[in-house]
Parts: C-alpha cells; sequence; structure tokens
C-alpha cells in the first residue's frame, strides 16, 4: 500500500487496520510537512520555472520527445528552469533540452507501486511521497505549464492549473497544450458539449493555448513573464 493508500484510507473501510490507521494519522501529518519543507527549502531560489509534463512512455524517438527536448531547450536558453516530474518519457526530453539550453534541469519525482528512479539530466532533484505535496511545488514554481500528450497524470495536472486560474486562486499563466492532433477531440469535447451546456465560460477557453511548434510555445511562455512582470 503507497502512503497516499493510507492517506486516503477511509476507517470502516479496513477494520483489521482501524486502530493503526487513527494511531498513525497525526504522525502523517508530520511527513506531509517535512516533504512541503523540503521541497520549498530545494527550490526557493528557482526563478522563472516552466513545468513540462507528458507521458512517461514517450519513446526517445518520437516526434513529441524531440519537440519537448526543443522547446525546454529554447525555454532554458531565453533564462527558464525547467520543471517536470523527473521520470522518463516527456519528462527525461524535457530535463535534456534544458541541460542542452544551459539551464537549471528540475525533477520532482513521485514514489509509485512500481519504481519510478529519476531521469540522468535532472540536475536538482526533490523526491515525494505524497501526489498533493509534489503537485503543490509545480504550481508554486511555474510561470506556465506546458502540456504534451499523456495520460490521466498529464490531464490531472492540467486540469489543477485551469481550476486555479478559472477559481482566482493562481494568477493566469500561459497553459499550452502541444500537439494538435492529441489535443482536438478534447478541445471539441469543450467547445460543443461543456462551454455549450454552460459548464464553463467562453473566456475560459481562452485559458488553453494549442499548438505544434516549440518556437510558439517558447514565445508565449516569454512574453507572458514579460507582460507580468514588466
Amino acid at each position: 500500500m503507497t502512503d497516499d493508500e493510507k492517506l486516503l484510507q477511509v476507517p470502516g473501510n479496513n477494520q483489521k487496520h482501524q486502530g493503526d490507521f487513527t494511531r498513525t494519522d497525526p504522525w502523517r501529518v508530520l511527513r506531509i510537512m517535512g516533504e512541503f519543507i523540503e521541497g520549498f527549502d530545494t527550490l526557493a531560489d528557482v526563478d522563472r520555472g516552466v513545468s513540462i509534463f507528458g507521458s512517461a512512455r514517450t519513446a526517445p524517438d518520437d516526434p513529441q520527445y524531440l519537440a519537448a527536448q526543443e522547446t525546454a531547450r529554447l525555454l532554458a536558453e531565453a533564462g527558464f528552469s525547467i520543471i517536470t516530474g523527473a521520470g522518463p518519457g516527456i519528462m527525461e526530453a524535457a530535463n535534456k533540452g534544458a541541460r542542452l539550453g544551459g539551464g537549471r534541469s528540475i525533477g520532482c519525482n513521485i514514489q509509485l507501486p512500481f519504481e519510478q528512479g529519476a531521469n540522468p539530466y535532472v540536475d536538482t532533484l526533490v523526491n515525494f511521497q505524497y501526489f498533493f505535496v509534489r503537485k503543490t511545488m509545480f504550481i508554486k514554481y511555474s510561470s506556465a505549464f506546458i502540456i504534451f500528450p499523456g495520460g490521466f497524470g498529464t490531464l490531472d495536472e492540467a486540469f489543477e492549473a485551469l481550476t486555479l486560474i478559472q477559481t482566482g486562486k493562481l494568477y493566469q499563466f500561459p497553459v499550452i497544450l502541444f500537439g494538435r492532433h492529441y489535443w482536438a477531440g478534447l478541445i471539441r469535447w469543450l467547445q460543443s458539449r461543456v462551454l455549450v451546456e454552460r459548464k464553463i465560460s467562453p473566456g475560459d477557453m481562452d485559458l488553453l493555448l494549442l499548438t505544434d511548434d516549440p518556437r510558439e510555445a517558447a514565445h508565449a511562455v516569454v512574453e507572458a513573464w514579460k507582460a507580468a512582470n514588466g
């Protein structure tokens, strides 16, 4: 059982371990606090971070891998730090691009039931047990999110940022969906179903930028940062 499962377990669902759950929960809070402290301490000097997300399953010869690498390289050359989940696939590509561009390459690694070690292109590594602590670091130290094709985890990170921006919990920064073909179905569904049924406002669609071009993605991040910082 992972630490997240232990934390989110309902006491009545497992009578055998109910006593252990109630006894250890307060101590688990201290561990969570420790993860926040370690993350904040390690990343405190991060300036102009950009979080790049996408599938861990993307192969090094995939065009999206190469695009993520190039996007990160351009951003690193422009003075941005690159933050990823530290794993393989798109994460590795982005960290590699950061290093090629002479920028800071940061990885926020997560403990999983199956082992996920950090990729070899991470220069600054922080390890987490809890997804919600890790996501806080992505949000806190980023000036933009770039979302490459991925699965549930990638969608989770994208919609977390969109929700925080929509509700005014986070200032509006670029949320870029990279890969027009991959994301086209999602955009159509948002426009034809979610927007039409008034579950979101027309302006909410403006929170997303869709592109296939690393230079366009990097330019959008740079211009947004300039606009926000004068």
